[in-house]
C-alpha cells in the first residue's frame, strides 16, 4: 500500500505499508483525497515534535471500505470526509459539546500501521496520505455522494478550521469588521466564514499581491499588502483579528489592530517555544486574545453543516482546490505549497 513516511529526516513516497483492520469502534477508509495542509510540512520541519516513524496527512476524504462492531453511523460505500478528532465522547468536555478538549484525543498518537513489519504512528489520527487509513467511528462523518471528494476531503481541516474559529469561536456578528492575516488554506476559510456570518468590512492582508483576486473571491472587502494600512480602512480597528500565519510579528499587529472590545483569534502555528509581546495597557478596553484549536468544531455537527452550505453555493470548496496530484508526485506538491503557488494541492489516490 502507497503512503507518504516521514523517518525523520525526509518524506517519501512509499509503497509497502500495511494497515490492521478495523477494531470494535473503528472504521477503515480507501482514501480519494487528502489535502497538503502547512502543518503536514510542520512535522517535516520540526515546528510541530511528533514521534517518528508517522504517516503524514491529516485532511482527508474516501470512501468507508470496513466498519468495525458496534459502528452503524456508516457502512461500506458511503463517503465520508474524516476529521483528526479520535475524541471519547463520553468526558465531561466531550459531554458540554466541546470535542476539541477532549484530554483523551490529545497527545495519544496510535500506530495502526506496519512498515517492514514494524510499528508505524499516526498523525493526527488520521494519516490521509496513505491508500488506507483506519480511524475512530467519530472520525468518519458521511457526506452526499455528489460533493467531489477531493472537495469534500478540505472540509476536515482548513474549512474546520477557518469557518469554525469564525462561527465557533469568535462568533462573528452581522455588521462586524474582521480582519485577516495571511489568506492561505485557514486564512481564505476565515475570509468565507466572515462573509457567511455577515461580516460587514472584510480586510485581507497578505504579503503576496497576486492573492487578492482569490482573497476577493471568498469574502474580502479590501486587500493589503501589509498591516501598516490598516486603520487607513478601519479607523478605530477591528472587531476581530485573525492570525493565520504563525509569526509572532504578525500576532502583535493582530493584537494592535484591535478597536474596543475587539478579540484577537491565533490560529497560525509558531514554533512550540515562541513568545509574543503585546502592550498590556492596550487590553483595558475588554480586548481579548484568543486560541483556538480545530475551529472549536463539533466535526458530526459541523461537517454536514458545511457541505449542505456548499450544495447551496454558498460555501466554496472546489475554488480551494488549486491543484491536484497523483500522490507520487508528493514533493512537487510540497514545492508548489512552500512557494505559494497553491492554496491548497490536493493528493490523489
Amino acid at each position: 500500500m502507497r503512503g507518504v513516511v516521514f523517518d525523520g529526516r525526509r518524506a517519501e513516497v512509499v509503497d509497502d505499508l500495511v494497515v490492521r483492520d478495523p477494531d470494535p469502534g473503528e472504521v477503515r477508509v480507501a482514501v480519494a483525497a487528502a489535502g497538503l495542509c502547512h502543518s503536514d510540512l510542520s512535522v517535516v520541519d520540526g515546528t510541530i515534535p511528533f514521534p517518528v516513524p508517522v504517516v503524514l496527512g491529516h485532511e482527508g476524504a474516501g470512501v468507508v471500505e470496513a466498519v468495525g462492531a458496534g459502528v452503524t453511523h456508516v457502512r461500506p460505500g458511503d463517503h465520508v470526509a474524516l476529521s483528526t478528532l479520535a475524541n471519547c465522547g463520553t468526558c465531561g468536555e466531550c459531554d458540554r459539546g466541546r470535542p476539541t478538549m477532549c484530554r483523551r484525543a490529545i497527545g495519544r498518537p496510535g500506530r495502526p500501521f506496519t512498515r517492514d513489519g514494524r510499528p508505524v504512528y499516526q498523525f493526527a489520527a488520521t494519516s490521509a496520505f496513505a491508500e488506507r487509513t483506519v480511524v475512530k467511528a467519530v472520525q468518519a462523518v458521511r457526506v452526499p455522494d455528489d460533493v467531489p471528494l477531493p472537495s469534500a476531503a478540505l472540509i476536515g481541516c482548513g474549512v474546520l478550521t477557518g469557518v469554525g474559529a469564525v462561527l465557533n469561536r469568535a462568533k462573528v456578528d452581522r455588521g462586524d469588521s474582521v480582519l485577516v492575516i495571511g489568506t492561505g488554506g485557514i486564512g481564505l476559510n476565515v475570509l468565507q466564514g466572515a462573509r457567511i456570518a455577515g461580516a460587514l468590512t472584510i480586510v485581507a492582508v497578505d504579503a503576496n499581491p497576486a492573492k487578492e483576486a482569490v482573497a476577493r473571491r471568498f469574502g474580502a472587502t479590501h486587500f493589503l499588502t501589509s498591516a501598516q494600512g490598516v486603520r487607513d480602512v478601519l479607523p478605530t480597528g477591528a472587531d476581530h483579528a485573525f492570525e493565520c500565519v504563525g509569526r509572532v510579528e504578525l500576532i502583535r499587529q493582530a493584537v494592535d489592530a484591535l478597536d474596543r472590545h475587539g478579540q484577537a483569534i491565533l490560529l497560525g502555528v509558531p514554533p512550540a517555544t515562541a513568545e509574543a509581546s503585546f502592550l498590556v495597557s492596550s487590553m483595558y478596553l475588554d480586548k481579548s486574545i484568543l486560541g483556538c484549536r480545530y475551529g472549536s468544531s463539533r466535526p458530526q455537527r459541523d461537517i454536514p453543516l458545511y457541505a449542505a452550505l456548499y450544495r447551496e453555493g454558498r460555501l466554496l470548496l472546489d475554488e480551494l482546490v488549486t491543484e491536484t496530484y497523483p500522490v507520487e508526485d508528493f514533493e512537487k506538491a510540497v514545492a508548489d505549497a512552500e512557494a505559494g503557488r497553491v492554496a491548497r494541492g490536493v493528493l490523489t489516490f
